[in-house]
């Protein structure tokens, strides 16, 4: 896969802005049509035959705390309050745990909705990563490449299969933060703009407003004005395409807008979910609302044919406050456990990989802050914890160990790369295969690294 204006006349600048205006903006994300780049997101043939079809990955930002979510550890409860290897003091884990499902796996208190979904899961507790800190981490986790600006996972998964709705874009990531990478984190860097994401909404904004609101027409051009404005758009640009080849992204991304009119709206409309379903995913009102709402589009678009969908959780850096974070928990808990008896229930676990993971973990001290002991947790790269499920994995196992204190991983270790190509081989893509040529390289999600964990795979 190498693969000056009168009043009686409108400037091609006012009908751009128009048309943009009136099909949401869409033109503005980059979106681009799914048969006319020369094909570029039809479906195509993958390297082997996939496990998975799709991903959706849940990222949960700010590194969260594995000592009171996953990661059991029974000698740092014993050692609570003795000094640590490093500033503080050791924490003892702030809930306790319990063994689930058939697996017996392993699930703190502060998570009881997944923990009846135990059997489903995957758990990596041997994750590393590149560094500790959020600049580097975060696009770590989303490029595999802090230094450079490099293609998304998500473009790169689009880029290797191609997409099977030719109505909906095959990338969307729903209220991603502006921060620590921003927009490069769903980008398509040097691949073609047809591979990066569709934005729906910012961090910190209700997904109630942010992902119909952009659909709605701002002008006032008569009738049919989307149609008018994007007939007469068109017609320009396919003039300036034999000039210049940097239009064509316009004219993609417009198109797609145009088919997008009626399958996005119908796509997020969760009016004509069953009150059932509603009350499953926590959307009732309570702390799961929001969050509850992302994960069942996340799944109605995967159900559509969407090939990637990425749902962030901000607020989960606890260098204090980590007794919130039951509180904080609780807003995904029901969400994600929903989510994955939803596809379960549906036929779909089997072929859409979901994985759950920040950017790192924490540390099994107490943080330190300006020389004073705090309730919280440092961050943490050598050694903490991320689960998949679905698509090809192994559920209810449990993969690698951290040390009894949890300072870093002992067994099993599963680098960020590590995980990468695993993914992408359970989507039967060959990671030192799926390339892409540009300043006279080859480059790859895993870059010059990455071993497929054969250990999690059914």
């Amino acid at each position: 896969m190498k693969h000056a204006t009168s009043e009686t006349t409108v400037s091609r600048r006012q009908w751009l802005k128009a048309a943009a205006g009136g099909l949401g903006g869409l033109a503005l994300t980059g979106l681009a049509p799914q048969a006319k780049a020369a094909g570029l997101l039809s479906p195509k043939i993958a390297h082997y035959t996939p496990k998975a079809k799709r991903v959706i990955f849940l990222f949960i930002n700010g590194g969260p705390s594995q000592f009171e979510s996953f990661d059991y550890k029974p000698e740092l409860k014993a050692n609570g309050g003795k000094k640590g290897a490093k500033k503080g003091k050791l924490l003892a884990p702030l809930y306790d745990f319990a063994q689930h499902g058939e697996s017996g796996m392993w699930i703190s208190e502060a998570f009881p909705h997944l923990a009846k979904q135990t059997d489903q899961i995957c758990m990596l507790n041997g994750m590393t990563g590149p560094s500790r800190a959020h600049p580097i981490a975060i696009p770590m986790l989303h490029t595999g490449e802090f230094k450079f600006q490099r293609p998304s996972f998500g473009a790169w998964v689009l880029y290797g299969l191609g997409t099977e709705n030719q109505n909906l874009p095959g990338f969307f990531t729903i209220k991603p933060t502006r921060t620590f990478g921003g927009p490069a984190n769903y980008g398509s860097a040097f691949l073609p703009s047809t591979f990066q994401a569709t934005r729906l909404g910012w961090s910190g904004q209700s997904i109630k407003t942010a992902a119909i609101s952009n659909l709605k027409s701002h002008h006032g051009l008569g009738a049919n004005p989307e149609q008018t404005a994007l007939a007469l758009a068109q017609k320009m640009n396919q003039q300036l395409l034999g000039q210049t080849a940097d239009v064509r992204g316009v004219i993609d991304s417009l198109d797609l807008s145009e088919q997008m009119r009626d399958a996005v709206p119908a796509v997020m409309d969760l009016t004509r979910e069953s009150k059932a379903t509603l009350d499953m995913y926590g959307i009732n009102g309570g702390p799961s609302d929001d969050f509850g709402r992302q994960c069942l589009l996340a799944r109605r678009l995967s159900e559509s044919g969407v090939r990637f969908v990425e749902v962030s959780s901000t607020g989960w850096d606890h260098h204090s406050n980590l007794d919130k974070f039951k509180s904080k928990a609780e807003t995904i808990d029901k969400p994600i456990a929903a989510l994955l008896a939803d596809l379960n229930q549906r036929g779909l676990l089997d072929e859409t990989l979901v994985l759950w993971s920040g950017e790192f973990g924490r540390q099994p001290e107490t943080q330190v802050l300006s020389g004073k002991e705090t309730l919280g947790r440092d961050h943490n790269a050598s050694g903490y914890t991320a689960w998949l499920a679905g698509g090809g994995t192994k559920g209810g196992l449990t993969h690698g160990t951290t040390d009894d204190l949890g300072y870093k991983t002992v067994a099993g270790e599963v680098h960020l790369h590590d995980l990468h190509a695993t993914m992408l081989h359970l989507l039967g893509l060959d990671h030192k295969k799926l390339v892409y040529r540009f300043g006279g390289r080859d480059f790859r999600l895993t870059n010059i690294y990455g071993n497929v964990v054969h250990d999690i795979i059914a």
